[in-house]
């Protein structure tokens, strides 16, 4: 590829990581990943959270999400990717000794669900951070509905070596600190990424379709399948698409990504800023709690946002006020569909390539968004998760049109580079043969995860339920299949006792009242000062 693509910026920091090239086996990688559990018949298990599987509290790496029947299975953060997905093999294998004769669904679009109202919310227990998870929830289904909040996805967290953000700092002469500088080098990739994720979508989407019950009636511009099944017919991910859904109280919420104290700041604003329709409905109806504040937000991660500036907190501490406190730590990417054809709903050369996808983002000039480029981004996004295999779909660049396919085989071409540089490190050709197969993709969209879904369930004349839960069921079978060593089987069921006595423990030595604990909760956001 010719050297004039890359920007005068990304040459000058991949000579500086070719000269430290052990640096970059530092980066860490975590995976989380979402999946409902449901029936033989493939309806959403109406079933307490398996005892068996610990507390949805405090179990580290088995919990639920919004609903009591949706899974959320967390890795720890670790260099080998490899690992990471081994160690998620190993949790699906663990949840299925203790599922009887349930199924982890192998889509992101939700199962046949039953009535809005016998969707169950997550209950964590009496202590008052349980309580206010639940509460939590329930403000979640007030305000955008039950069936909404079982969407599943798979969230891909990375981070660069803390020691490659100095290096670069001194470098480039960079008056900020080594904190700030590194906040702000984050920040630049998400910028970025806000620029090229549509190629995620176009690569990875695999959400075609939607089981017609899914929308509850309500209009729509979907077409029908067949009977019992919608869907577009170049679209790769509904589940990122608008559906005809819209939070109105987050449409003015755009943060932007320029620095990390705009961000936070819009955030902190959202979290204390009462939305009137909220208000109207107030925080108990009949005496009990149903939502945890009356404003924009009840907690920043109610933010819909692709991907999120992170920092691990301590006990009791909110994700801004870690933010604010000590900058960002990594970055977790949240547009990623399950792909159904995939036992754990993702695989190594997926997670190859967004390794090399956010390097690049990470490491490419990333100027600041103006004159409407933050819009450009999102009309881009949209334009590609209903209409991505569109022969001949153009995008929008610098307000000019250009092919969605001329634009992927440049940038594949731009983040070429920085897989030759993993290679390095890794050995091998791993991350080139990722890119070529993404490059494949591009060229025949029949490739595409979105289109073999739809192949598969036009070959087996099967609607989108009947295609999901086949899946589920093979998927099922595989994992059953190869069981875990007594060693791992034994490390899995001793974090699920510890768990169970840990949710315990905080429940016995609970003191004070709920309403404050929640009201002391609230506050501590709008202490907060940038």
């Amino acid at each position: 590829m010719k050297e004039s693509i890359l920007s005068e910026l990304l040459n000058r920091r991949l000579s500086l990581l070719g000269a430290n090239l052990p640096l970059l086996a530092q980066c860490l990688h975590g995976i989380e990943r979402e999946c409902l559990r449901v029936t033989s018949e493939g309806r959403l298990a109406q079933t307490p959270h398996p005892e068996a599987l610990g507390s949805a509290l405090t179990n580290e790496q088995i919990t639920t999400d919004y609903s009591e029947s949706l899974l959320e299975f967390i890795t720890p953060a670790l260099a080998d990717p490899a690992e990471v997905l081994d160690n998620l093999e190993q949790i699906h294998r663990f949840v299925y000794t203790k599922l009887g004769d349930e199924y982890l669904w192998s889509p992101s679009m939700p199962c046949a669900l039953p009535a809005e109202e016998d969707i169950p919310i997550a209950e964590y227990g009496t202590s008052n951070i349980g309580k206010l998870k639940h509460v939590y929830r329930k403000g979640l289904a007030l305000r955008y509905g039950r069936t909404m909040q079982c969407i599943a996805g798979i969230h891909y967290n990375f981070s660069l070596p803390e020691a490659l953000w100095p290096l670069l700092r001194e470098a480039e002469g960079s008056p900020l600190d080594n904190r700030d500088y590194q906040s702000s080098a984050y920040i630049a990739l998400i910028r970025n990424f806000r620029r090229y994720s549509w190629l995620l979508m176009y690569l990875f989407g695999a959400s075609p379709t939607l089981d017609k019950g899914f929308l509850r009636g309500h209009p729509h511009q979907l077409d029908e399948l067949d009977a019992d099944t919608l869907y577009l017919p170049y679209a790769t991910s509904l589940r990122m698409s608008d559906l005809g859904y819209q939070s109105n109280a987050q449409a003015g919420l755009t943060p932007c990504y320029n620095d990390l104290a705009s961000y936070t700041d819009s955030l902190r604003k959202a979290v204390g800023t009462p939305y009137p329709p909220y208000v109207e409905v107030g925080t108990h109806v009949d005496g009990d709690w149903v939502q945890l504040n009356t404003n924009i937000l009840q907690i920043e991660n109610e933010y819909y946002s692709n991907i999120r500036p992170k920092r691990v907190t301590y006990t009791g501490e909110r994700p801004i006020q870690a933010l604010t406190s000590r900058g960002v730590q990594y970055v977790e990417v949240r547009c990623l569909d399950i792909n159904p054809f995939l036992p754990v709903g993702i695989d190594l050369t997926e997670a190859r390539f967004l390794d090399a996808f956010l390097l690049f983002c990470a490491l490419e000039a990333s100027p600041q968004f103006e004159n409407g480029e933050c819009g450009q981004c999102t009309d881009n996004f949209l334009t590609v998760v209903k209409e991505g295999r569109r022969p001949g779909l153009e995008l929008q660049r610098e307000g000019q049109a250009v092919t969605l396919k001329a634009w992927a085989t440049e940038l594949i071409g731009r983040i070429g580079p920085l897989a030759d540089l993993l290679d390095r490190v890794h050995g091998g050709n791993a991350h080139a043969e990722a890119l070529a197969e993404q490059q494949a993709k591009v060229d025949d969209a029949a490739l595409t995860p979105s289109a073999q879904v739809l192949a598969r369930m036009t070959e087996h004349n099967e609607s989108f339920l009947e295609f999901s839960l086949r899946q589920s069921q093979v998927h099922a079978e595989r994992l059953r299949e190869q069981p875990l060593s007594p060693d791992q089987q034994q490390r899995f069921e001793r974090i699920a006792r510890e768990s169970l006595v840990e949710q315990s423990r905080l429940e016995q030595e609970e003191v004070g009242d709920f309403d404050l604990f929640v009201g002391a909760y609230q506050a501590s956001i709008l202490a907060i000062s940038n």
